[in-house]
């Protein structure tokens, strides 16, 4: 079996959110399973294209409506990645440095043009081709529908989606971008009278996937405005739970923090790790301490957290840590709470990847009170390291966490409101308090195999059913 997976992002080359992590991790996994799997990607202007080498593979010229663009399919020179990777440089849309940007029409749908032309040269074609979010939605309705790639819709073509609020719309003034097709299908394209890249590949992909079952379950119900649309194609739909790295994130090997540890001297581990965080940020390590990592935005409730933190911090019972960026007005909010609890708060605006580690393994529970959450990895990352999760019941954080007094590990919350939060904040230091509960509970928590080995078999078994089909 031969897989192609195509996405706009995959770390460690591109990575601004979960779907790096996935597409980065995936194909890795199912090569160990014995499936030949590779990922074709855009090749940006970033500090990894800087410091290696490629060379070409391809080189050939795509039409973008009236437009002609040259690319380039590059490879490393040197094998310096778990996962073979192929990079799509179309240089005056893709090189850039950054992966995405207000108006991306052009960019990704002539990266998708490129990655189609391409397998169309290839003497081996794949056996499944994997899409990833709207950035490669178009792929299904050209595999399909466009006259250029008739050979290829015998190849099974699957979309997973990550995150069903982005969906990469644009006007159909735009639609002559996409090679030629019978325009009396034109509604496979259309959602809501607009072109979106997202519903045509939900309309035309052979399977879709999300990236939890409850989220799955969710968007039938909120996807901002695909409701109808998944609930229609719900015979084609499947929730697959997503998987961690356990290579990267492992606290036994992991070189990014003070001290290693496994569940055997996770009291010795954690505690040198978490006095290290309190001396960093000015925490007192006999409190508790809770962190928050990720987007402050909406969907994430950073929104709630400077009211919520005001009236837990106030009573000195815990430390808390946030490490993240987005929305201005809630950085702003938050950066404001330094000074006022100083010795009990603290907050580093932006993304560290070293500090995030340390965070996984120093505090003691991880904060998550999403709005929405497709899976979630955070909480994955954090039962790893033994890190308790604090989480809003919804998509993979109610599949993945369960709560203490439902016989579980964690903490979990109904609502995406500040009271629940506090009630749920206050709850999780009471059990802190109770030592030999706290400590048992997160040495069990690090035995919890979150790792891709299960997901990437069902992703093989669902490719397999197709082969069959």
């Amino acid at each position: 079996m031969n897989v192609i997976h195509v996405s706009a992002e995959c770390y460690p080359i591109a990575k601004v959110g979960g779907l790096g992590d996935v597409v980065g991790s995936l194909p890795k996994y199912q090569q160990q399973a014995g499936v030949g799997a590779k990922v074709v990607m855009p090749f940006y202007d970033n500090k990894f294209t800087a410091t290696h080498k490629f060379e070409s593979v391809y080189e050939a010229e795509l039409v973008l409506g009236e437009e002609n663009f040259s690319y380039r399919i590059l490879k490393l020179k040197k094998e310096v990645l778990d996962i073979d990777i192929l990079f799509v440089d179309i240089t005056e849309l893709l090189f850039m440095d950054y992966v995405y940007s207000t108006d991306d029409t052009a960019r990704f749908t002539a990266f998708q043009i490129a990655v189609m032309d391409w397998v169309l040269t290839l003497k081996t074609k794949p056996t499944i081709i994997h899409c990833h979010d709207h950035h490669t939605g178009l792929i299904p309705f050209m595999a399909q529908e466009c006259f250029k790639y008739e050979s290829l819709n015998q190849i099974p073509v699957i979309l997973t989606i990550h995150n069903a609020q982005y969906q990469g719309w644009f006007a159909h003034d735009k639609v002559h971008y996409l090679p030629a097709f019978d325009i009396s299908n034109i509604g496979l394209l259309d959602w809501d009278g607009v072109i979106n890249p997202l519903a045509a590949g939900i309309k035309c992909a052979w399977r879709v996937t999300t990236v939890s079952p409850s989220y799955m379950e969710e968007l039938q119900q909120a996807a901002n405005g695909l409701e109808n649309l998944l609930s229609h194609e719900n015979q084609k739909c499947v929730g697959i739970l997503n998987g961690i790295d356990a290579d990267v994130w492992n606290p036994e090997t992991d070189e990014f923090i003070p001290k290693n540890y496994s569940a055997k001297n996770i009291q010795t581990g954690k505690t040198a790790n978490k006095k290290w965080l309190c001396k960093e940020f000015g925490f007192s390590a006999s409190k508790p301490l809770f962190a928050f990592i990720g987007r402050l935005v909406l969907e994430k409730g950073a929104d709630l957290l400077p009211e919520v933190f005001e009236k837990i911090l106030s009573k000195k019972e815990c430390n808390i840590l946030v490490l993240g960026s987005g929305n201005p007005e809630v950085e702003d909010s938050l950066k404001a709470l330094k000074k006022k609890y100083k010795g009990v708060y603290n907050t580093f605006i932006g993304y560290d990847e070293k500090l995030s580690h340390i965070i996984y393994a120093g505090a003691d529970f991880l904060l998550m009170p999403s709005r929405v959450e497709p899976c979630g990895l955070n909480q994955l990352y954090s039962l790893r390291y033994g890190t308790i999760p604090v989480v809003r019941s919804i998509g993979g954080l109610k599949d993945t966490v369960i709560d203490i007094e439902d016989g579980g590990f964690g903490f979990s919350h109904q609502d995406a409101s500040g009271d629940d939060i506090l009630q749920t904040l206050n709850r999780a230091i009471a059990f802190y308090n109770d030592k030999p509960e706290f400590k048992k509970t997160r040495k069990h928590i690090m035995s919890i195999d979150h790792s891709w080995n299960v997901s990437a078999q069902k992703y093989i078994d669902l490719y397999n059913s197709l082969k069959s089909d």
